[in-house]
């Protein structure tokens, strides 16, 4: 069995541009139907889930390490260069840990 020839190719290039366009209006107006029916399900909600607005709701973390210039980090992300450089000196991370009474134990003897 051998498959069919496609009608297209017997069409012109200006009958497939209508074709086309014709196709994109009636994809573009089943696609606003849809909105609308998803705004009357959603009663009128912009479509923003809750991970695109609790963005704004979420606290910033506190810092968990300081330098010796004052500079903090949390913890979170890429290490900041005064860190990076300080353990490349030999020092440990642990040095730099801001103590939970929020005091820093730069410069502490063990």
């Amino acid at each position: 069995m051998q498959p069919k020839k496609s009608s297209f190719s017997s069409l012109s290039n200006e009958a497939l541009c209508k074709l086309r366009d014709e196709i994109a209006a009636l994809l573009n107006s089943r696609a606003e139907e849809l909105r609308k029916e998803l705004a009357l399900l959603t009663n009128g909600a912009d479509g923003k889930t809750d991970a695109t607005t609790n963005n704004a709701k979420r606290k910033s973390a506190a810092p968990k390490y300081r330098g010796p210039n004052g500079d903090t980090w949390t913890g979170r992300g890429k290490r900041p260069r005064w860190l990076t450089s300080a353990l490349a000196e030999g020092k440990k991370l642990e040095d730099f840990l801001i103590a939970s009474d929020g005091s820093s134990q730069l410069g502490r003897t063990d």
